[in-house]
This record gives structure tokens, sequence and C-alpha cells, in this order.
């Protein structure tokens, strides 16, 4: 019902089935994340999220309602046409309620909070589906309304453009400080969604200053983002997913040493951890190369303020990628590497092949998505069309004489299905002179050096220890706390002190901006109590004097 549901989303042409599919990913979602419903923790991220997505939909019903009007049909030919009458007050409220309709459903920061929950409460593969495909849904209805409006303001791009870095830099920093894996991955969705942001709000500049290749190159970048998280994100949600059903654990403290005992699904790991920090030949790093040159291109927009906010987030992307390799590096060595910190973890074994194949598929598609990314470029061309007059496929010559060969144009002069017979020929021979070389080399097995020291897990990197530098650094951002605990163990003759060292990091928007509304809310609802009586003829009291109240109000 989901799958369906976002498909008759993306084929709408019309309000009304648009919301319908809208509503249906909304319920059946929310089915699938209280899918272990005995649990209180997963029956009260159902309700968040439940409670979330219907105040997305309730802006999507104003926003569609400002922009229609009256007297007019609820297409979205009608839409597009209604576009070049809309009073300015009536555009910025369309684009302001798209923003937080859409940027609900997507994770964008301060609106990601049901999502850490929601994915980690759900079952693994339907986390892979809802952070793959799910989220991106919010982003599809943003580029929905960019296309019908024609373009938005320069001011909206700025929106956008500092949302995505916000979202960026605070995903990937709350991702840091979790231990729990699956809650690990989810906050590294809203910093991906923050690296799409970047990309929209670059094109949608690009397009107020009449930039072509500002605005291709950031689009494009937004779009092949989407794409790459989709397939490398699901891969880690499946990885995950399979850690889990060997150790019955998703905590990392209680993981390590799974890379012997797990070799496939640690490749698959490794695969989707260095996709998702960008680095080549994967396909995250081709996405996030093109939103790097947009941010470099637009410095030389004819805007002041680019000379300021540009560099910095092209910094910030930087520090987002730098922050994502620590994150990542955490994940990777603590769960897989070094020796096991539990029972569950030393005798875990290697997940069904079925399992096997789903995470062999997306590993490929990474790869093959990363070594010849023209595949999908044409696709994407077709969707900025619309908005830009370039093409991402040929050679974009901008304004002032500066001439960009984006990432992937370099295989112009070699077609696709040769390069991939090429791929094809070139990787087999690879594997077989490395196993070739290999049957010749002598295995050797020894103990790790120690410093004379008889090593033991307890010993070894704690996800606390390892994340302890930066969590220092960004203090005023993460204000943790810590707590310590001592207990006296009785050994036969000897004594022995037990220390518990945890650190929790305050949720500072759920407290300082949702608590509050919440108790607002709580405190009216109880304030009108007192009128559910549970008499019936009161009730029907209250529905004849509203009546009559509308009909004077109407004459």
């Amino acid at each position: 019902m989901l799958i369906g549901a976002i498909a008759l989303l993306v084929a709408a042409r019309s309000v009304v089935p648009f919301l319908i599919a809208w509503e249906m990913i909304a319920i059946s979602s929310y089915v699938l994340i209280v899918t272990d419903h005995d649990h209180a923790d997963v029956r009260r991220a159902g309700l968040i999220y439940l409670v979330t997505t219907h105040t997305a939909t309730l802006a999507l019903f104003v926003m569609f309602a400002l922009w229609v009007g009256p007297g007019r049909d609820w297409s979205f030919d009608a839409l597009r046409a209604a576009s070049s009458s809309l009073p300015a007050g009536a555009r910025t409220a369309v684009l302001l309620l798209a923003l937080f309709g859409f940027g609900f459903k997507a994770g964008l920061v301060p609106l990601h909070f049901w999502l850490p929950p929601a994915h980690a409460a759900a079952p693994s593969h339907v986390s892979a589906l809802m952070s793959g495909i799910v989220i991106k849904t919010g982003i599809y209805g943003l580029l929905r309304v960019l296309l019908l409006l024609g373009g938005a303001p320069a001011w909206w791009g700025w929106l956008v453009l500092g949302v995505g870095v916000a979202s960026g830099i605070l995903g990937v920093l709350w991702a840091l400080a979790q231990h729990d894996l699956k809650r690990l991955l989810a906050y590294h969705s809203v910093e991906n969604i923050g690296i799409i942001l970047m990309g929209v709000g670059t094109g949608v500049l690009g397009v107020a200053y009449h930039d072509d290749a500002v605005a291709v190159l950031g689009f494009a970048g937004a779009l092949l983002h989407t794409v790459n998280h989709a397939l490398f994100k699901s891969l880690l949600f499946l990885g995950a997913g399979a850690v889990y059903r060997a150790t019955g654990t998703r905590h990392m403290e209680a993981l390590g040493g799974l890379a012997r005992r797990m070799p496939l699904t640690w490749l698959a790991f490794v695969i989707g951890a260095t996709a998702i920090i960008g680095v080549p030949p994967l396909n995250g790093f081709v996405s996030e190369w093109l939103t790097f040159q947009s941010l470099f291109l637009s410095f030389m927009l004819p805007d002041p303020l680019m000379k300021i906010l540009i560099p910095i987030s092209a910094a910030m992307l930087a520090l987002t990628g730098a922050l994502a390799v620590a994150c990542f590096a955490k994940a990777f060595g603590i769960s897989f590497l070094a020796m096991p910190r539990s029972h569950h973890a030393q005798h875990a074994q290697e997940v069904p092949m079925p399992m096997r194949i789903g995470m062999g598929t997306l590993a490929a598609a990474c790869v093959a998505l990363g070594l010849a990314p023209m595949v999908v470029i044409p696709m994407i061309d077709k969707v900025t069309a619309p908005l830009t007059s370039a093409q991402l496929a040929q050679s974009v010559v901008s304004e002032n004489g500066w001439t960009l060969t984006p990432m992937g144009t370099e295989f112009a002069s070699i077609s696709t299905p040769v390069l991939m017979l090429l791929l094809a020929i070139t990787i087999p021979l690879v594997l077989l002179g490395v196993v070739l070389i290999a049957g010749k080399l002598k295995r050797r097995f020894y103990k790790t050096w120690g410093c004379g020291i008889n090593l033991k897990p307890r010993m070894e990197y704690t996800a606390t220890g390892f994340a302890q530098p930066i969590r220092q650094v960004f203090s005023t951002i993460y204000r943790p706390t810590v707590k310590v605990e001592k207990d006296m163990l009785e050994e036969s003759r000897y004594f022995a002190r037990r220390m518990r060292f945890e650190v929790h990091i305050e949720p500072t928007f759920q407290r300082y901006l949702y608590d509050p509304v919440v108790w607002v809310f709580n405190t009216l609802a109880n304030r009108l109590r007192v009128v559910q009586t549970g008499s019936l003829h009161l009730y029907l009291a209250y529905i004849f004097l509203t009546l009559i109240a509308l009909l004077l109000w109407v004459g």
C-alpha cells in the first residue's frame, strides 16, 4: 500500500488525488512503524509521526486553498495558470507553507524530531524504505511547487539554503552522539536532506539571478543526491538490520568483531559508508561534488551577499563531510572491528542469502552510479528543463564566460554501453589478479601487540570515548549531561570497583520549542474538558447554537 501510494503521488496531476496519496502514505507508514507495538517507545514513536504528518497535511490544505482560490478547478494545470496572477502575499504564503508542509515529511531542521524515533522503532527494512523513499516525497513536493510556480524569489532560495546548512551540520553532529546504530543512521538522513536542500536553494538562486549554470548544477546535485541517498541509506539500514538479526542488539557498545564473523555484511556496510561520506569512485561523491560546483560558481553572481554567505555555505558542506567521516569511522570501527564486546557479538553468524542479495544489489548500484553517473543525468535534465534552459549532459557556459565541465561529462566522448563493457572486462581481470597473487601468499596469524598487556574488550575504544573530542568542541550545541555510577563488588577475597559512565545529549529543539507548544495545547484541552459532559442533549444544543450562529453570519 505504501509503495502504491508513492506511485500515485508522483503520478497525480490534480490536488485531490495528490492529497489522497499523501494521506495513504501517512497511514501506511504509521502502521509499518508500529509493527512491534508491544513496546511503549514504539507506540510513542508512531503517535509522534502520525501527529506531525497530519500537521504537515493541514499546511498543504491551506497552501492549495490559497493557491487555487475560488472559481477554479484543482488540477495542476490550473495551479500553473494561476501562478502568474497570484498576489505577492499569497505567493509568499504558498512558498512558506510548502517549505513547512513538505519539510515535515522530509525531516529538515527543526521539523525533524519525529524522524529518529520513527526510524529506530520500525523494522530495518521499513526504515530503509522510509529513509530511502518516503522522506523524499517531501523533496518531490518542494520541486513540484517550484515547477508549478515557475521558480521562486531569491529570498526563498536563501531560506532553503540556510535550512539545508543547519540540517546538514546539526544532523551529523547529533548522529555522532548516538550509540544506537539505527538512530545514528536516522540522524544522517537529516544530514543528507540538508545537503539536498543546499542544492535546491542554490538552484533557486541561479534561477532568480538568471544564471543557468548555477541553476542546473544546483538542481542536478540535489536530484542526483536524492537518488544516491535512496541507494546507500537503504543499504546501510539493511546492514544495520543484518547486524541486529545476528546479534539481537543495535547498541554499538555491545558489538565489535563482526567483520570476521559476517564478512559479506561487513563489505556491504563498508560500501554504503564509503558512499555516504562522499569518497570517489562511489555515487555519493558525484552528487556532493555537483553541489560544491554550484556553490563555487554562485560566488560570481551579482549579489553582495554571495561574497559572504556562499563561502560559508561551502565551508559548512565541507565540515559536514568531515564530520560524516568521523561518524562512520565510529560506527564501522566500533561495530565491526576489534574484539567482540558481548556474547551475542562473539557468536554472530552471517545472515541468510536473501538478505545478502538485497544488500549486494544496492552495493552494486552505488558502485555503478559512481562510475557511470551519466546514466541518470539525461533524466535529471528533463526535470530541470522547465526551470532552466541549460543541460548538465552538455558543457554549460555561464554568462561570465566560465566554461564548466560537470562531473560525468568526461564520459561524453565514450558511450555508456562502451564504458560499462570496459568496466565489465576490467574489474574481473583485476579481481582475478588479486586472487592469483593472494593464493601464493602464506597466511600467518599473530596476536596483536599490546605493550605486554593482555588485551581485553573492556580496553577498546567505546562509542562514547570515540566521539568525546568532537563532543567537547561542540559542547555548546550538545549541552551534554554526564552521569557516573560507582558500585563496590565483592569478588572472593578482594573488592572490585565497577564504574558506569553515560553521556546524554539535550534535545534542544524539543525542550525549548515543542514542549512549550505541547504544554499550551494540553492546558487548553484541560480547560475545554468542561464542555464534555456526556449528555447527548447538551451536544445537540451545541450543534443547534452553532448552526444559528453560522446562519446569522451568512445572513
